[in-house]
């Protein structure tokens, strides 16, 4: 990043605008490009007016437009910051203002002069969007928050860490800015009187989700709190060790991610969870709708905020919920907003397919048919699953998870009948109808029975029922698209679905 500004400075480009919402790290860093480059600094903001970094002397202009007059003064071979100065150019900003942005930046040209805008997003009127050239200062790394974690356990004076205890908080820290490490960290200290990676993760998940957008989910399930899906769990084991060094030397690709597709209920869900469980990774969850804002280019900055964050943090898996529901607008997209959800669509699948960092994608969606086509073709993920309605080994397997999970010892159940009892029963219906057997009970105060089980089964009506030609519309669709998430019986055809 300190070189792809220095060259830009060198080519004299006049404008540059910095995406981060690290402005202290951010403005050191530049202090340290303009003494590599011999260059004057300047810092304007709306509140302190303009001030030369190197003599510390102020200019009180506070206005904008009198502070762009006042850097048309400076001398040749400066750079000069304008915080915030995006909030200026929101909405429908001052022409006069803009036009003097461009004066200065036409003159910037010819003496050697570059103007920085810096802000947390962005912001570009139609007039600016080719004079100003765009740079995402990425997180920090762990090179960057390592004289974070030194500089606090300095001044706590605690010991020096080994250095895989060391690795390990830099990699609970990783996703957050300079800042928020400091404060995790210090957090730790007062807490534990030591560095603990527990702790600085609970800060973190709590950064993340400030925005809204992400979600660090922790998650304790595995590939054994699902029944069934054999082939789907193979796939996944046979990728558990992609993401090390061991994989990088021996020129293993990258893995990109996978799409779940099946009936609602199935395990979907919880296949992604166990997924992160699977690679000893941090899962993320990302609300595909909540992406989409109101103001004009939100919708744009939230997408590079979550690719930011999820790059930082990675190694991770990032988990998208119902998929369909947040890109299916994207075919209409230019008729009903302006082109915004096509364009985030556009960004989000070029980054799926170009993306060097390790984040896995896990994506799941119940009506696959509400999906653009650019999503679903090879390269966009490693393949392509689909869950039907589970067999009466993998009913049996749900049983026996399911007792277990509420505390009863399967070995008292026959969940083999049980098995048969519930053909046609997602996973998710099988554990509903167990917990309505414990609230019967619980009310007879008496232990739940195969008897009590079959008595709820009996007023059950199952999704299969419900929704049976929708259900039958995704089996006829997923035949020769999908690949099946359990292995096929001996006649290699799809289960016949219970009505």
């Amino acid at each position: 990043m300190r070189n792809k500004i220095i060259h830009y400075i060198r080519a004299g480009y006049p404008g540059l605008y910095l995406v981060s919402p690290e402005e202290q790290r951010v403005e050191a860093e530049l202090k340290g490009i303009a003494q590599e480059v011999g260059f004057g600094l300047n810092c304007w903001s709306v509140t302190a007016g303009l001030i030369d970094t190197e003599k510390k002397s102020v200019r009180e202009v506070n206005d904008p437009l009198e502070a762009l007059l006042a850097i048309r003064e400076l001398p040749e071979k400066s750079l000069c910051v304008l915080k915030d100065f995006q909030m200026f150019l929101a909405g429908d900003p001052n022409p006069v203002l803009v036009r003097q942005l461009k004066d200065a930046l036409q003159e910037g040209k010819t003496k050697s002069k570059s103007l920085i805008i810096l802000g947390c997003r962005l912001v570009l009127p139609p007039e600016l969007e080719r004079e100003l050239t765009v740079i995402e200062f990425a997180l920090p790394d762990k090179a960057a928050l390592g004289p974070v974690l030194d500089g606090i356990m300095e001044s706590a004076e605690l010991s020096p860490m080994a250095k895989a205890e060391r690795e390990t908080a830099l990699d609970a820290a990783s996703g957050l800015t300079t800042v928020e490490a400091e404060n995790a960290f210090a957090l730790s200290v007062v807490e534990a009187k030591a560095i603990v990676p527990a702790v600085v993760a609970r800060e973190k998940a709590q950064a993340v989700k400030k925005n809204g957008l992400l979600e660090i989910v922790e998650t304790r399930e595995s590939l054994d709190s699902i029944g069934g899906l054999d082939v789907l769990k193979t796939w996944l084991l046979k990728r558990r060790n992609a993401f090390g060094q061991k994989a990088v030397d021996y020129g293993l690709p990258m893995p990109k991610g996978l799409l779940i597709v099946g009936i609602p209920g199935t395990g979907k869900s919880l296949t992604a969870k166990a997924t992160a469980k699977v690679f000893g990774v941090p899962l993320l969850k990302l609300d595909a709708g909540r992406i989409f804002a109101g103001l004009v280019g939100q919708s744009e900055s939230n997408l590079r905020s979550v690719i930011q964050t999820a790059e930082a943090i990675a190694p991770a898996v990032l988990w998208i919920d119902e998929i369909e529901k947040g890109f299916a607008g994207s075919k209409s997209s230019g008729s009903t907003d302006g082109g915004t959800s096509a364009r985030v669509f556009g960004s989000f699948i070029s980054w799926m397919s170009e993306k060097h960092s390790p984040v896995f994608i896990v994506a799941t969606a119940n009506d696959v048919s509400q999906l653009p086509p650019e999503m679903l073709r090879k390269g966009r993920f490693d393949e392509m699953f689909f869950v039907d309605l589970p067999s009466q080994a993998e009913r049996e397997a749900i049983w026996t998870i399911q007792i277990a999970k509420y505390t009863r010892d399967p070995k008292d159940f026959d969940t083999v009948q049980l098995s048969r009892a519930s053909d046609g029963l997602t996973g998710s219906e099988i554990e509903n109808v167990f917990i309505e057997a414990l609230y019967a009970a619980f009310d007879e105060e008496q232990e739940p029975t195969d008897l009590g089980i079959a008595q709820v089964l009996t007023e059950f009506v199952p999704l299969s029922k419900l929704m049976a030609e929708q259900i039958t519309g995704l089996r006829n669709w997923a035949k020769g698209r999908a690949r099946l998430a359990t292995s096929p019986p001996a006649e290699r055809r799809l289960r016949k679905m219970a009505v």
